[in-house]
Parts: structure tokens; sequence; C-alpha cells
């Protein structure tokens, strides 16, 4: 099995490079407007978006802002399959402009803006981010009414495009079987709060350039691929940044597309994907042995699983996961300075053998 990676340095406003409807997933997170890191992004080119923060007014530059995204937003609709599904990863804005400090609502504009396009909104998820900062609160402190919570999560947004999707050859079917994921995940995974995506920093991305691109951790697109597409799907990426969903795409067996206006990021992108092969095989060789510990531990209560895994001979819990199989990465090759493709192994790795302690994993971050 092999896939393609393309990533293009340029607006996503117009996708020239993607077709209609050939795209089965969308996992991005955009600028946040009214997040005072975007501001230069978002007020170049547009003169009325930088009068209206230099004149101190905050809602029309929270709503233009806005309007620079909907062409993109049009774009995801035209290019998602029947059954597609966006998922995008938001957060609000608190600011303080001529004296007024208040809330920008970012998802809820973008949920207004993708529902009237006419995707359907799906039940979203909560993403909790870890903080140390030893004094969280805004405003007057311990004297009310003058403090003000601090925001510590963010919204993925996920949208479908019409109704659920059909998978009617055999292949597809196949593939879709394969595609699995183990009972255990699916409790944690489908879940509307995540409070778990915390951990080391990727080796393969510059501090600093993380911080500028705003990237999300890898194990947010990674889990969002697993969950909602299928090996061999395309996967798009219209705000590309430092190449989190790339990288998640690869690790995953998709195939994917992204778009980043800041060429700058190339060189972190293409680190990612020269570090792919040993970083996505030790995530596929975590999550096996995870699910060896939930084997032991559900023998040793005495509640031993009913269905075996057929590729790699260990028990399971139902039958939905008999056919699963997680591709190791063998090769990962660059090809230009926007292509990239991997080469996978049909054939499964043994599972590790857990240790004797219950393990915590550590989850990769982006």
């Amino acid at each position: 099995m092999k896939t393609q990676h393309h990533f293009y340095f340029c607006t996503a406003e117009s996708m020239t490079h993607v077709s209609s409807e050939s795209v089965a997933l969308i996992v991005t997170s955009p600028p946040y407007p009214m997040v005072r890191m975007w501001d230069e992004m978002f007020a170049r080119g547009r003169t009325e978006i930088a009068d209206a923060l230099a004149n101190d007014r905050g809602a029309a530059a929270f709503e233009l802002m806005h309007q620079a995204l909907d062409p993109i937003w049009r774009e995801c609709l035209r290019v998602l399959m029947p059954g597609g599904i966006a998922c995008i990863n938001i957060g609000d804005a608190v600011r303080t402009v001529n004296g007024d400090f208040r809330l920008y609502p970012n998802h809820a504009r973008v949920l207004h803006r993708l529902s009237a396009l006419g995707l359907s909104p799906l039940p979203a998820i909560l993403w909790r981010k870890a903080t140390n900062a030893p004094n969280k609160f805004m405003g007057s402190g311990m004297m009310p009414p003058g403090a003000y919570v601090t925001l510590e999560h963010e919204y993925i947004l996920i949208f479908r495009k019409g109704g659920k999707r059909d998978f009617k050859s055999p292949e597809q079917k196949r593939m879709r079987r394969e595609s699995a994921y183990f009972w255990e995940e699916r409790n944690n995974w489908f879940s509307d709060v995540w409070t778990d995506l915390r951990g080391t920093v990727q080796k393969m991305t510059a501090p600093k350039t993380r911080h500028r691109s705003g990237a999300f951790p890898f194990e947010l697109p990674y889990r969002l691929i697993h969950m909602l597409s299928v090996k061999g799907d395309v996967v798009l990426d219209p705000f590309l940044g430092t190449g989190t969903t790339t990288a998640a795409a690869m690790a995953a067996g998709r195939n994917s597309i992204g778009y980043e206006q800041d060429a700058a990021l190339r060189d972190a992108i293409l680190d990612r994907i020269r570090d792919i092969v040993p970083f996505a095989n030790s995530r596929i060789q975590e999550r096996l042995r995870r699910h060896r510990v939930f084997v032991r531990e559900r023998e040793a209560v005495q509640k031993p699983l009913k269905h075996r895994n057929i590729h790699y001979e260990f028990p399971v819990a139902t039958r939905q996961e008999v056919d699963l199989l997680i591709n190791p990465l063998e090769t990962g090759r660059v090809l230009n300075d926007n292509t990239a493709t991997i080469a996978y192994a049909d054939h499964p790795e043994p599972p590790p053998d857990p240790p004797n302690d219950p393990i915590q994993m550590d989850l990769f971050d982006g």
C-alpha cells in the first residue's frame, strides 16, 4: 500500500489542485479571529480589517476576519464527497478593545457559516488544554464581580455533507473493516470532552515555529482520521501550518492534501515527513501495546474477550475488530517541495508484550 501527500504554499481560497467531491475528511484549525498573533495575517491586503483594528471597532474586525475565511469554507463544501466529514478545530477569543473586555465567539460564527452552506452539524468535541499558569484568572482577582473565567478549552466542530457515506464495492468494504479501531479506543475517543491531549513536545517541530503556527497536538488529527475515514481516503487541511494533519494522515495510511500561505513553514513540514516512519511506527506499537494491556486487565478480572483478530491473533472485544489491521510504515520519500509518498507493509508487525505494570501513554504532541 502507498499513499501520496501534496502540500501547496498558497491560499486555499481556490483549491485548484483538488477535484470536486474527492475528499473524504477535512481536519483543520484556521487562524483565530481576534487573537493578536493572527492580526497581521488577517489585515495583510485587507485595509478594512486593518482600519477596524486601528479604530478599536472590535465587533467589525471580528466579522471581517471571518468573512476572510468564508471563501475557504465554500471550497471545503465543493471538495467534500457525499458523506464526507469536516472537523474544524477553533477556539474563542477574549480581548479588550477600547476598554471593553469581551468574548469573541469564533466557534459560533464558524458553526453558523458552515451550517448555512448546507453542511449538517454533528455533535462537537471540547478538548481541554492543560495550563501551568499559577494565576489563571483574569480581571480583579478575588474581588467580585470584575474577574473572568479563563478559556482552557477549544472546540472541534464536526460537519457532514449529506447523509451517511456508502461503502458498496468489496474492496471498499474490506478497507473499512481493516480501518476499525479498538473497542477501548472507541470508548475513549467518542466522548464529547477530551481531557488527555497533553504530553511531550514532538521533536520534529521547532518551538518557535510551533508557537507561530498555533499547531494542535498530533493526537488530535490522528484520532479524528481514524474515527472518521478509512485507509486510502484523502484528508485535506486548508490551513496546514507545520504539517500536523499531514503527519497524522501518513501515520494512519491515508492520502493528504494541504495548503499553507506561509512558505517559511516549508522546512518544518519537510522535517516532519523525513521523521515520520519511526515516529508513526512508535505510535502504532503504542496502540498495540495498550490493547494488550487492556486484554490482560480484562482477563485478570475474569472477563475474557470473545473474539480474535485474524492478523494479530490476539483477543478483541467485538466482531468488528476481527479484521483490524494497522499497516506499519516502511519508507517515506520526499519527491519534491510539494509531494511525498509513504509505502506501508501489508503484513502486521507482532504486537509488543505489555509491561507487568499498567502503562500510562504520553500522547504525542504536535
